[in-house]
């Protein structure tokens, strides 16, 4: 898209005129996000961005999470630098188990790996929301405990074949097939989606995005 600037399916509304009210951009290209944003009934415009989501050699799985979200609205905000309005929000979503973090799959045996290696166990589902304004940055990050039962091959193999797994941080959407595996969550299911509302809330409240 040549402008970069994409309108997302619901939550948006022009602003009233004459009122220099923040103007909310979402650095995201992901569906379930811009699904997700438009629950909180506030206008806004998504960014088509392609910003590199690639880990340090020694960082932090849950830095690197926050620093993503920060380097998607900082981008974003470059993009509509000439918006002195702009309020932009990036985030990011990974699967985090022990020291490695689950991006999203290469092909299907990648993703069969994956749900092996989940199987059984309990991970961490990690989601940064950040928010960026000419001269302000805040960052919200929001863990959550997910726990899959056991997964037979079969099982794995027909979800595979689904492809619901491709472009999912993990291997697996919550919201899709992958729930009936789900046997415990505790934290934000729509952070597990991919943005939490209430923090997300919470931050576009505090930059005064939203408010009449």
């Amino acid at each position: 898209m040549a402008s970069g600037l994409a309108c997302p399916m619901a939550g948006a509304a022009a602003t009233g005129a004459g009122y220099a009210s923040p103007m909310l951009y979402l650095a995201s290209r992901s569906p379930r996000r811009n699904e997700l944003l438009a629950r909180l009934d506030i206008p806004f415009r998504a960014l088509d961005l392609d910003v590199p989501e690639v880990r340090g050699a020694d960082e932090p799985p849950v830095a690197y999470v926050r620093r993503v979200a920060l380097d998607k609205a900082r981008a974003g905000l470059a993009r509509v630098a000439g918006d002195p309005r702009a309020v932009v929000l990036g985030s990011d979503t990974e699967v985090i188990l022990g020291d490695r973090v689950y991006g999203k799959p290469a092909d299907a045996a990648d993703a069969a790996a994956m749900l092996r290696s989940l199987a059984g166990r309990s991970h961490l589902v990690v989601t940064a929301v950040a928010l960026v304004a000419q001269a302000r940055e805040d960052v919200a990050v929001v863990e959550s405990e997910v726990t899959f039962a056991a997964m037979a091959e079969d099982e794995i193999a027909a979800y595979v074949a689904s492809g619901e797994p491709m472009g999912k941080a993990g291997a697996y959407a919550i919201q899709g097939g992958a729930e009936r595996w789900i046997s415990r969550l505790a934290g934000s299911y729509s952070g597990v989606m991919g943005l939490p509302l209430q923090q997300t809330a919470a931050l576009l409240r505090a930059f005064g995005v939203g408010k009449d």
